[in-house]
């Protein structure tokens, strides 16, 4: 049994020190022992020893690959660490010995260095010339037969993930291990049964037969199977009833966890135990039972959320009833990771993630202060996990996407809150029909009109006078299609070149080419609600590299009516599930988002502003705007205003 207060382990390689050596017996110098000495340094530094003589202390010979043997053996952890040695000056002959000082100096796992001198004695015999005195000194002056070289890590503490109060997001929080054991095990298929519906009332679950396949397969009665880990707070919620089930064991612990299991979990990402293919990758850098973050922020900036372990090198001995006593020779304390800001509020995040909960299909919601464009939510439901679809997304933005061709359309003064478009059930482009939802018809009537019920055979009809350049030029000034730089991974959207009349018609209501995510529609609200476009911003320390600069100041004349018409679907048009929320006045725009051809299932949007929040909400295959995501919204804005 080790007795250490430090944790062991095997170094990976750095680079190659010590190679196994040719030929048995070795050559004699006939010069003097400074020459017998550099040899050996160089052969040690490229563990190859053919070209130096050896003897022991007590003057019998031994051979180089012997002594190569001993070499690696003494070194233990470090043989595979690079090493210099350099002689300090000749060494002091007193007749026919000799010993010359020579500096060791060790490159350590990370990159850290341990220096130290040592001593190399030689001597002399008439017909073989000088000869090293092997002895385990030389590796280092405490070493004996018998020694090795160990490295003991020293963890570093991981720092947080901080919100916009400089509290903690992802910090240690106690958890219980769930786990079963065969030996305790009686009625296997009742407590399968009686554990899942336990686990289901705190929304947790389980795959009965994958977890009896684990269990066939123990080869211990006494294992313990883990089968899901549960933040204390759930876990006193079924404690009761998983206790009582004959076979049920449990693991106290501690674990980086997010308020909730919910809480931004594709953004911040895990930190779990290294895998295997963890270790593989950072031989290095990471060790058995090393937290590692995986996807998201934790994995993003892993490096500086780990920090810097410290290490310790020790003399490994025997002791005499066969135990193994470290005697440290050498240490660095460990540095404990930078922890990163980021504009989270804690309040809108919990908002979000109760919003997307009570929806099935997979949904985003992204919230945006607009005062000063810091994201504060960023929610994927329905369980929060898997791809960052409200960052990284790229779907069609259906209908939201009228407010950016109609800013376009107010720019060029093609359109005025009370002039009149058409909106009839069909309109055809160059052989292409384009449709309403529902087949409606409004006939000849205000653009605001169109815009609150959402038509779009009135964008058709108004495409022309928008052109490609307007919609381009509309949408950079929203800061979509842009390259971004939040210090998260995020897609700013692809917007249609409206290359021919028909891709241009489409265009104008959020179809076609253009794809967005809902961080993007949800910068563009914010910009309309502003009156600029800023790019949002997320992670504040370390500060992004490269953010976008501020997009130019939007027209008065332009910006005020729009704001007005996404006003007037909250009042009067496709939103109006919004019209009672309480709080100040609700403005947006529902979108219902094709998004494969022949295919009736579409995207569900919505994108608005109350206050100083702006969002956007989207609901895959949700169906209609109004239908699927403006019930998220109501429940986002109904749970911010308690």
């Amino acid at each position: 049994m080790r007795r250490t207060a430090l944790a062991g382990r095997g170094v990976a390689a750095l680079a190659s020190l010590l190679l196994m050596a040719g030929g048995v017996t070795a050559c004699s110098s006939p010069d003097g022992p400074d020459q017998t000495l550099g040899a050996f340094l160089d052969g040690w530094r490229a563990g190859d020893l053919t070209k130096v003589g050896f003897v022991t202390a007590d003057g019998a010979k031994i051979s180089a690959n012997e002594v190569l043997t001993q070499l690696q053996a003494l070194s233990g952890d470090l043989k595979k660490s690079s090493v210099l040695l350099a002689a300090e000056g000749k060494p002091k002959e007193t007749g026919d010995i000799a010993s010359g000082p020579v500096k060791v100096d060790w490159t350590l796992p990370g990159g850290g260095s341990w220096s130290y001198q040592s001593t190399v004695r030689l001597t002399k015999r008439d017909s073989d010339g000088w000869r090293v005195v092997w002895e385990p000194s030389i590796v280092h002056s405490e070493l004996t037969t018998g020694d090795a070289l160990g490295l003991r890590r020293k963890g570093a503490d991981r720092a947080d993930i901080l919100d916009a109060d400089n509290k903690p997001i992802v910090t240690e929080r106690d958890v219980v291990i769930v786990g079963v054991t065969p030996l305790r095990i009686t009625d296997e298929p009742a407590l399968l049964k009686d554990l899942g519906a336990a686990l289901k009332t705190i929304k947790v679950d389980i795959d009965p037969k994958a977890l009896s396949e684990r269990i066939k397969n123990a080869t211990d009665d006494g294992a313990f199977i883990d089968v899901v880990t549960l933040r204390r707070p759930d876990y006193n919620k079924i404690r009761n009833r998983v206790r009582a089930l004959q076979g049920t064991v449990f693991q106290e612990a501690k674990r980086e966890l997010a308020p909730t299991r919910q809480f931004a979990r594709a953004l911040l990402g895990t930190v779990d135990v290294a895998t295997r293919e963890d270790l593989d990758t950072n031989p290095d850098v990471l060790s058995d039972g090393d937290l590692v973050g995986h996807s998201g922020l934790q994995e993003r900036y892993d490096r500086q959320l780990r920090g810097t372990p410290g290490q310790a090198v020790v003399i490994s001995r025997k002791t005499p009833d066969d135990d193994v006593e470290d005697t440290q020779l050498f240490s660095t304390e460990p540095v404990a990771g930078k922890s990163i800001k980021t504009t989270l509020d804690v309040t809108t995040q919990n908002a979000a993630d109760a919003a997307v909960a009570g929806e099935k299909q997979p949904s985003a919601l992204v919230a945006i202060r607009i005062s000063d464009s810091s994201v504060v939510a960023v929610s994927n439901g329905p369980e929060g996990a898997g791809v960052d679809t409200a960052m990284t997304g790229q779907v069609p933005p259906g209908s939201t996407f009228k407010m950016v061709s109609t800013l376009g359309l107010l720019d060029k003064k093609a359109v005025t809150l009370d002039g009149k478009v058409d909106c009839p059930k069909t309109k055809k482009v160059d052989g292409r029909e384009f449709k309403n939802s529902h087949n409606m018809v409004l006939g000849s009537v205000p653009f605001r009109t169109d815009f609150a019920k959402s038509c779009n055979t009135a964008f058709v009809n108004v495409a022309p006078k928008l052109g490609a350049d307007g919609l381009q030029d509309a949408s950079a000034k929203l800061g979509l299609g842009a390259k971004w730089d939040l210090g998260a991974d995020a897609f700013s959207g692809k917007i249609s070149p409206a290359g021919s009349p028909t891709e241009l018609a489409a265009a104008t209501f959020g179809q076609g080419a253009t794809a967005v995510s809902p961080l993007a529609m949800a910068g563009a609200t914010a910009a309309v609600a502003r009156g600029q476009f800023k790019q949002p911003k997320l992670v504040v320390d370390p500060a992004p590299a490269s953010p976008l600069a501020d997009g130019p100041a939007l027209e008065a004349s332009s910006v005020q009516p729009l704001r007005t018409m996404m006003r007037e679907v909250v009042t009067k048009g496709t939103g109006d599930g919004l019209a009672d929320v309480p709080g100040k006045p609700v403005s947006g725009k529902t979108g219902t988002a094709e998004f494969k051809d022949g295919e009736e299932e579409t995207h569900a949007w919505f994108v608005g502003w109350q206050g100083d929040i702006a969002f956007a909400v989207m609901v895959q295959k949700g169906g209609a705007g109004a239908e699927a995501a403006v019930p998220i919204a109501e429940r986002f804005l109904r749970t911010l205003n308690k």
